[in-house]
């Protein structure tokens, strides 16, 4: 398996939980079915991602009668100890190997040493607020983040327009935000997500009112906001996080005024969720006066 490819399945956070349920079950092996009510996702959101782990050659498929087994493929256990910091949670991650992978990935743009600067200082940054036993793999996919922004700004004319939204704890109006707006655009925006006091996890109510209109948060999670991410951004949305993001030249800021749905009643999330749906659509229509978007189930 190319590394390459292997920090991109690894480095996805869903797929990370997926394997550590596989590789902690009593017997290493799990089916899609129970995989799915543990992460309380529907099945063929992790039939997805099964897919994509043994297309990389991750895992293995033993077929049972009508039902498949999923165990990880024994030349890679390995590896997935590594990135996901071993089977016990005390285990440190391996950044190390994190920094080879992500200098794979971006040979040739960044030295070995750059790379390796971006994952510790990846790790400090989450490790402060969080101690979720994928803090491997989030530190894999927060690096390669900060390293795209950073690509980015060596780009004259990027092809597509970035936008970061940013609230307090990054866990609950932005991630609204950036799943709907990358349900609207796909790949027509870069959508990134920050909070200026980040938590450990995005609130379950975000994820139930997000699901209800058929959008999926994957495997997002609670970021610090760091220069790099705003200096990459086109257009900054900030929701209630006051003067805390940079303020640099050339990029379109907007605030938000937006109720804090911690604490709100199902009801009342729902019509943050439909006021921010209606102004993501707006902005959207700025960013693409010539196209627009229908509705979202509901």
């Amino acid at each position: 398996m190319n590394p390459a490819v292997s920090i991109t399945s690894l480095g996805d956070p869903t797929r990370a939980r997926i394997l550590r349920l596989i590789r902690d079950s009593q017997d290493g092996r799990a089916l899609v079915g129970a995989l799915a009510k543990s992460l309380e996702l529907r099945q063929p959101t992790v039939s997805h991602h099964m897919k994509a782990l043994h297309d990389d050659g991750i895992v293995v498929r033993e077929p049972d009668g009508r039902r498949v087994w999923y165990s990880i493929a024994p030349a890679h256990a390995d590896l997935v100890d590594s990135i996901l910091g071993g089977a016990e949670p005390a285990d440190e991650p391996d950044l190390e190997r994190i920094a080879d992978d992500l200098s794979v990935r971006f040979h040739g743009v960044f030295s070995r040493e750059t790379v390796r600067a971006i994952v510790l200082d990846s790790h400090q940054l989450l490790s402060s607020h969080s101690q979720s036993p994928m803090l491997a793999s989030r530190t894999a996919t927060f690096a390669a983040s900060r390293l795209d922004a950073l690509q980015r700004e060596d780009v004259p004319t990027p092809t597509v327009p970035t936008v970061l939204f940013v609230c307090v704890q990054n866990a609950g109006r932005s991630q609204i935000a950036a799943g709907i707006l990358r349900q609207l655009a796909g790949d027509r925006v870069a959508v990134r997500t920050a909070g200026s006091e980040p938590v450990s996890e995005v609130r379950q109510s975000i994820v139930s009112a997000l699901n209800e209109i058929g959008v999926s948060l994957g495997g997002e999670f609670p970021k610090p906001l760091t220069d790099d991410a705003v200096r990459a951004a086109d257009v900054v949305v900030t929701m209630g996080c006051g003067d805390a993001c940079p303020v640099y030249p050339g990029r379109r800021y907007l605030d938000w005024e937006l109720d804090d749905p911690v604490g709100k009643s199902p009801e009342q999330v729902r019509a943050i969720r439909d006021d921010i749906e209606a102004r993501v659509r707006g902005l959207l229509d700025e960013l693409f006066p010539e196209s627009s978007s229908a509705p979202l189930v509901k």
